[in-house]
């Protein structure tokens, strides 16, 4: 899965992103890829059937975003891939895709240098609508970021695990649902 939810960047589920998103998850904020039918070392077609490798950006996080304190986040193991199942009509912005993949993320705090991984190699598919909100059918742990009023969960870094959804909307407000599972926050792991 794609950290986008969150994705502080780039994507998060700070996505998340992808992510993105400016909390993390597993997946890529508006993620679009290269064009059809590009090819990988497989001769698998990317976005046609095909998985392909999904990196995850390191980024950082200013004090007050998530925690009380300032956050480096980097993935430590990333075999995250993703597998694009529709195109909107153009032919080259996604609107759903899979992710897949072993992912650890060391999260520090930048003042003490403490640090806690993260275990967020879950697995999802998101829906990604033309306004940039997203809708993540996830199982398996995935990194979760939620700033201050930006989610129906205080503001903290979470790995949620079990089966959910995460609804993100245009304006990057993260809607949690869980059907079995857990979110655990990590702020006070590493404080």
């Amino acid at each position: 899965m794609r950290r986008t939810l969150l994705t502080a960047a780039s994507t998060v589920l700070a996505a998340v992103t992808a992510v993105t998103l400016t909390g993390l998850a597993a997946a890529p904020a508006g993620a679009a890829s290269g064009p059809p039918g590009s090819s990988d070392s497989s001769g698998a077609v990317a976005g046609r059937g095909g998985w392909e490798p999904w990196p995850s950006p390191t980024f950082d996080l200013p004090a007050g975003s998530r925690c009380d304190f300032p956050v480096h986040m980097e993935a430590v193991v990333d075999e995250v891939q993703r597998r694009v199942l529709e195109y909107a009509p153009d032919g080259t912005t996604v609107r759903r895709a899979a992710y897949r993949g072993a992912l650890v993320l060391r999260i520090t705090n930048t003042t003490t240098g403490a640090s806690y991984d993260a275990d967020a190699g879950g697995r999802s598919v998101v829906d990604y609508r033309a306004d940039n909100s997203q809708t993540w059918h996830a199982q398996g742990p995935v990194l979760l970021g939620i700033g201050a009023g930006a989610g129906n969960l205080p503001r903290d870094l979470y790995i949620v695990d079990g089966d959910y959804t995460i609804d993100i909307s245009a304006t990057g407000y993260r809607t949690l649902t869980v059907k079995h599972g857990s979110a655990e926050p990590l702020c006070a792991k590493i404080a």
